[in-house]
């Protein structure tokens, strides 16, 4: 065989293993999603079918030294602990393959839509009030003493609890304080809490912003612990 031809015979292996090799790297990969995903719908009750993305190549050097780069997904809907959150996205770094099953940093986002405020505001003040977004802001309306109210809800997260304030109240049209209304009434439209719990160990609420279709709200943290029956790949 010529000296061409040996090159060539030796290209062509080349490319063979590099080709074979780079095809099972995406299927340990594809099949490390897969169990993900299956972790996911396990652990939370979730609306559709989760996707996950596993970052960084190649994957199977990743697994072997314990750490997989970057994690990303996306859920349609998941209840916390009875509140419907909608538009749910994960990004994690530096997530472990052994338990305990870690990731280095994360960070989750995910909307609460009108009708899950709607639903915890009622609770918490037990008052009937409907609560919309009209031009950005989040709204409440309703009636109080058979008198119409009308409120301005702005969401804040403080010391990772997301608080609803009360502003900009009409009554009948006028507008009034919060501290001139009734105690008895005034009291439940002050700081009104959302409470978002089901996270996981390590992860705190940093952020509300109101969006659309209700609050998006913004949980990140370090060493975020996972479920240990969770296990991101193995």
């Amino acid at each position: 065989m010529s000296a061409r031809g040996v090159a060539i015979g030796v290209l062509t292996t080349c490319v063979v293993l590099v080709a074979g090799a780079f095809v099972a790297d995406r299927v340990a990969a594809s099949t490390a999603e897969k169990q993900v995903v299956a972790a996911i719908e396990e652990n939370l009750d979730v609306v559709g079918t989760p996707t996950v993305e596993l970052g960084g190549f190649p994957f199977l050097t990743q697994l072997l030294a314990g750490s997989i780069d970057d994690v990303t997904g996306t859920v349609d809907g998941v209840t916390l602990e009875g509140i419907d959150a909608t538009d749910v996205t994960f990004d994690g770094h530096d997530v472990s393959t052994s338990e305990p099953y870690t990731v280095g940093t994360a960070t989750i986002s995910a909307t609460l839509p009108t009708a899950s405020i709607e639903q915890i505001v009622a609770d918490r003040s037990d008052l009937e009030i409907a609560v919309a977004v009209d031009g950005g802001a989040l709204t409440a309306s309703g009636e109080v003493l058979g008198l119409r109210l009308a409120a301005d809800l702005v969401p804040r997260v403080e010391d990772g609890t997301l608080l609803v304030s009360v502003e900009n109240v009409q009554i009948a049209g006028l507008t009034v304080s919060i501290d001139d209304l009734p105690n008895a009434i005034g009291d439940r439209l002050t700081d009104i809490e959302i409470p978002v719990e089901g996270l996981p160990d390590g992860l705190v609420l940093s952020d509300a912003t109101v969006v659309a279709d209700g609050v998006r709200i913004t949980a990140d943290g370090t060493d975020v612990v996972l479920p240990t029956t969770a296990p991101p790949a193995g």
